[in-house]
């Protein structure tokens, strides 16, 4: 009976410590419980397009610095406009989505020449390690579908005929992911408001010898800069490129009929707004 009774104090003994630990020490880390309110309504894919390993990392870091979310906001919550209302409330501040907002541009139009037959690795990166690729132009989509491979929302596809990729921009959220998967860097995070945008991305100041632009290509000729009343386009000397100043846009696509191989694309339509002269 004595070792019986030793065994049940031992018990009340150690439940009652389990008890007081329970009362006495916080139940959650101090600072957590705004993570995890921002975890909850956060999307929780952890696809890491917003710059952090997963949604929780990411809503650490917003519960100490609120105005990260202007810096390096979440495309999927920008787009779900009841979620991006709950993390307006939790965060004390209001975001403007269409400022904030991205969508994915890929420079090249497609059709350049195949130079050589590619059986390696069908990848655009395994291509674009040899020899820069199978393409005419050694800056052009090689269509194999790393992008296709890692968008979470489908709207990157490969065209068929072209052979090269193409953005469906209504279910593109600008995560940026295909940003990351392509090795020609052709793709570019757009404003969401972007106008104009170029279906090229060779520049010769970075000629690879016995390489050449594909037929389809930008020819510098300016003419786009030329017909624009708005001075929106204007000339890359670092680049030999011509780029759009998005802000001074109308869209009066005098730019896109003057561009001879029709490299210059409306992205967005035209309103009353636009058209009013500067």
């Amino acid at each position: 009976m004595t070792h019986i009774g030793a065994l049940v104090g031992i018990g009340l003994g150690c439940g009652l410590l389990i008890y007081l630990v329970f009362v006495k020490v916080p139940q959650k880390v101090k600072g957590l419980e705004k993570t995890e309110e921002l975890n909850a309504i956060l999307p929780g894919v952890n696809c890491g397009a917003c710059g952090y390993p997963g949604c929780f990392a990411y809503a650490q870091a917003l519960s100490q610095e609120p105005g990260l979310v202007t810096k390096a906001p979440c495309s999927m919550t920008l787009n779900d406009p009841e979620r991006l209302e709950q993390l307006e409330k939790a965060l004390g501040i209001t975001l403007d989505a269409s400022e904030l907002g991205k969508k994915a541009v890929i420079h090249c139009s497609g059709n350049s020449e195949i130079i050589c037959d590619y059986s390696g690795a069908m990848t655009c990166k395994g291509a674009a390690q040899l020899l820069s690729g199978y393409k005419k132009c050694p800056y052009a989509c090689l269509g194999l579908g790393d992008c296709v491979n890692v968008c979470p929302q489908g709207a990157v596809s490969i065209d068929p005929q072209k052979n090269v990729a193409i953005v469906d921009q209504e279910k593109c959220t600008g995560c940026g992911l295909c940003v990351a998967g392509c090795p020609r860097n052709l793709i570019e995070l757009a404003p969401a408001g972007t106008k104009i945008a170029r279906l090229c991305n060779y520049q010769p100041l970075r000629d690879i010898p016995g390489r050449e632009k594909c037929d389809f290509g930008c020819i510098r000729c300016r003419k786009c800069i030329k017909a624009c009343e708005y001075e929106a386009i204007v000339w890359n000397k670092e680049k030999a490129i011509p780029e759009i100043v998005q802000e001074k846009c109308r869209l009066c696509h005098k730019c896109i009929e003057a561009c001879e191989h029709g490299r210059l694309i409306a992205l967005t339509k035209s309103t009353e707004q636009d058209l009013i002269p500067a």
